[in-house]
């Protein structure tokens, strides 16, 4: 079972002079469960080295088992800090790809071509995608092989406004993953705020937020089963 984790290599929160990333808890939580399912992990990310971790995931109140795992275990820390540049990865070389969210792919991801031509690869190859939290929102200018946004017709999942609000980034963010998703005629399904709420839909795996995480990598595993 060879997996592909994609991380962003974006840090700029805006223009508010803080800094984004990628959320911990979403990389560290399916890491784990894909590590002790026996898969073979590759991290990449755009440019590759160490993916820039957003702050306040990092903050006491963020912490999780996994977390905690992941900060005893240099093993799993220099894999982070050496990611793959995307461009170098194939989708043939794997059985799925998973992005973890945070901010940042809203900025980078959601507008790579490389990235986009990736899930492209993988979708129309028949395998599992997945994505947690902000990542669904990378999936803004992919297509399916009729040329539709990929989301068309798909029950999703992701970051909430609300979710948004709360965090006090509703006019920070480069757009609203809820409504780019709906607008796109994608069915989007929402739990409560921070609750953990997963949506499969064929081989499409999508997230609600953080709390979600382990269970995209473990519906991922289950189609790979």
């Amino acid at each position: 079972m060879k997996i592909l984790m994609v991380l962003t290599s974006h840090d700029a929160l805006g223009n508010t002079g803080k800094k984004t990333g990628f959320w911990l808890e979403e990389f560290a939580a399916p890491y784990y469960t894909f590590l002790d399912a026996g898969a073979d992990i590759t991290v990449a990310s755009p440019k590759g080295g160490p993916p820039p971790l957003d702050p306040k995931s990092d903050q006491p109140d963020a912490q999780t088992a996994f977390t905690q795992r992941f900060k005893a275990d240099p093993a799993a820390q220099a894999v982070l800090a050496n990611t793959v540049k995307l461009e170098t990865v194939a989708q043939e070389d794997f059985d799925t790809v998973f992005y973890p969210g945070g901010h940042g792919p809203l900025w980078d991801l959601a507008e790579s071509a490389t990235s986009i031509a990736l899930i492209e690869r993988f979708e129309r190859a028949g395998k599992p995608i997945g994505f947690v939290c902000h990542a669904p929102g990378v999936l803004k200018s992919v297509k399916a092989a009729n040329g539709d946004p990929l989301a068309r017709g798909r029950t999703v999942t992701g970051f909430t406004n609300s979710e948004e609000a709360a965090v006090g980034l509703t006019d920070v963010v480069p757009f609203s993953l809820e409504d780019t998703l709906i607008a796109q005629g994608a069915h989007y399904q929402k739990g409560e705020n921070w609750a953990p709420k997963v949506v499969t839909d064929g081989r499409l795996v999508t997230g609600q937020n953080p709390a979600s995480s382990e269970g995209v990598a473990r519906a991922l595993i289950a189609q790979l089963a």
